[in-house]
């Protein structure tokens, strides 16, 4: 894990040194900077061309995955009843929650054909950073809940600093989100609230 991290990192850093290599770094303030950046060399327009398919593939790979995973969530939580049944219902042949797909597909294709992108992205980017919030509390909640826990592998610095940092950092990103998002934010999230304590709290196997 520490290993493909770093791996990573360097190959950000290695990608944006080039980056402003090649062009001033005024000019990668766009909506596609790599592609900036390649149109400036010789070979610039069947690579910026090559590129731009290739993040057209991966933005609909990690499209696709956002899905699939959508749906498992969703069947995990009509397992335990803070869903309808109907979410958790498996498809003869594959042995896959299909009608969840189903729903999730139709759902996300309606908001990505009429809502904006920038609106989008910025919905999807506030929920991120409250997930990856509660999940660094989470880990520093479980030090006192769940001490006795078996621990698979351990993180250096995993104990306190990386909750604590990765946690304040997210709320320093926090800041930049516009009011208008974190109204949807808040809207979306009392919808939430509102089937859990409708459905999901009376209908909870975790209540039995």
């Amino acid at each position: 894990l520490i290993g493909s991290t770093i791996i990573s990192l360097v190959l950000y850093v290695g990608v944006c040194t080039v980056m402003v290599g090649l062009v001033p770094y005024a000019s990668l303030n766009s909506d596609s900077p790599l592609s900036e950046a390649i149109t400036a060399t010789p070979y610039g327009r069947w690579l910026s061309i090559l590129m731009n398919l290739g993040g057209i593939a991966g933005l609909t790979t990690v499209g696709m995955m956002s899905v699939l995973s959508q749906t498992r969530l969703f069947y995990a939580m009509a397992h335990d009843g803070l869903l309808p049944h109907i979410f958790a219902k498996l498809h003869r042949k594959t042995n896959t929650p299909w009608i969840s797909t189903l729903i999730c597909g139709i759902f996300c294709a309606l908001f990505s054909g009429f809502c904006p992108v920038d609106i989008l992205g910025e919905t999807t980017s506030i929920s991120a950073l409250i997930i990856y919030i509660f999940a660094h509390v989470s880990v520093l909640v479980m030090r006192f809940t769940h001490k006795d826990m078996p621990r698979g592998f351990k993180v250096p610095c995993g104990k306190w600093l990386i909750p604590t940092v990765g946690s304040l950092l997210c709320v320093l990103l926090l800041k930049g989100i516009s009011k208008a998002t974190a109204f949807r934010f808040l809207a979306w999230t009392l919808l939430g609230q509102i089937v859990y304590f409708s459905y999901g709290y009376w209908n909870s196997t975790r209540r039995e």
